[in-house]
This record gives structure tokens, sequence and C-alpha cells, in this order.
């Protein structure tokens, strides 16, 4: 299992796209990586639909995108073709590869099998994994979600938005954020001398404890 702020495993798969050595394929980008549990499934299809309609979002952010599953290479084409016209694309082909982990070397590898899920012979499956990597082949976040439950792609959007946007600079995103919206400040911020590190001002919330923790200021620039 891959921990937060650990560097990434620079596996080597082959995918739709040809055989990859995953850092050479991230480059200087950002990166997500999402695991399925199988071809030809239906709650899959409409996660990866949902990323053919998003793919546009996720290249504006320099993020690239990858997917994985237990099934070979020709099973992910013809997949893709059912994908594709599920979510009325006319591209003919996915704007990101498919992995195939048919031996579970990288499931297990990076912590992905879901023992509740097997194929027909038997073998678990993966459950639905995402990986967010930066530039620096570090990983920012994981997440992990049974086969039942599809993922929110929007949201993943939105917590990349935040992952950018405190890589640079001294703030934190409060619950529900979204690009544009108001941040927080770092609790190791001092007070003194704040106004030099955020010229657009800090908001102070009272509380009944007194302590002036909860400071507003606007998103940098």
């Amino acid at each position: 299992m891959v921990n937060l702020g650990d560097t990434f495993p620079n596996f080597e798969a082959e995918t739709t796209a040809g055989k990859i050595k995953f850092h050479d394929f991230i480059g200087d980008s950002w990166c997500i990586l999402f695991s399925h549990p199988a071809d030809y499934t239906p709650v899959c299809t409409t996660e990866l639909g949902k990323c053919v309609e998003l793919e546009p979002e996720f290249k504006k952010r320099g993020v690239k995108m990858i997917a994985l599953s237990c099934d070979d290479v020709p099973s992910h084409e013809g997949w893709s073709k059912d994908i594709l016209d599920y979510c009325k694309c006319s591209t003919g082909k996915l704007p990101y590869p498919i992995i195939s982990d048919k031996s579970r070397d990288l499931a297990v590898k990076l912590g992905m099998v879901d023992p509740a899920e097997k194929d027909n012979a038997g073998l678990p499956l993966t459950c639905r994994a995402v990986f967010i990597i930066g530039p620096d082949k570090k990983l920012k976040l994981s997440m992990l979600y049974p086969a039942t439950t599809g993922r929110n792609f929007a949201e993943i959007l939105r917590v990349i938005d935040s992952l950018q946007l405190t890589m640079n600079k001294k703030v934190a995103t409060p619950e529900g954020w979204k690009d544009g919206d108001k941040c927080m400040v770092l609790p190791s911020i001092p007070q003194e001398g704040i106004e030099k590190v955020f010229p657009q001002g800090v908001t102070v919330q009272p509380v009944p404890s007194g302590k002036p923790y909860l400071r507003f200021t606007p998103q940098p620039k």
C-alpha cells in the first residue's frame, strides 16, 4: 500500500496505448490512476464514460488520466466501444489508456484488491481506487470505493483544484470549497505580520473559546 507523500511505484504495464513505464507516462504532469473491477460491467461503464466527458477539464488542469482493470488489452479495446457509445462520443477512441493487470500484481502492490468481488474463476477483482499523483511522482491523494458505489468525478476535479492550490499557497480549503471560494489560513502562519502574507486581507470568525483559529482569506491568485 502506498502512503500519502510516498513516491508512487514506477511500474511497467501493458495498456491500450502500448507498453508504458509509469513515471515516463506522467512526465511533468499531474496524473489520476483509477481502477475498476471488470470490463463490460454497468457501473464501470458509466464512470469511464463520465471520464471521457470530463477529459477537457482534466487536461485544463494538466492532469493525465489512466485506468486499470484485471482484464486483458483486447477486452479493454472491445469494451471501449461500448463506453464511447454510452457517452455518445464519436471520436472512436478513449482519450486515456487502460492498463491490463490480469496477473493482479499491481492490484496487490497498490492495495486495490476487493476480497468481496471475484471473477468467474474465483480470483479477486480490483475495487474502485483513485490515486492522484503529483509532478514530483508522489502520492497526493488516495480513495477506495466498493464495487457497488460509483465515483463522483466532479468531486475528484474539485479535490485536484484544492491540491494544486494548496501545494503552492499557504492556505487550506474548507468543507465544500470550490475554486474561487474563500480559503482558510494555515494554523502554522502567525498572526503577526499576516497582512504581508495575505494582502487581500484576513477575516477572523469569533468562537466561544476566544481562540482566533478560524481565519478566512480570499483565494490567493
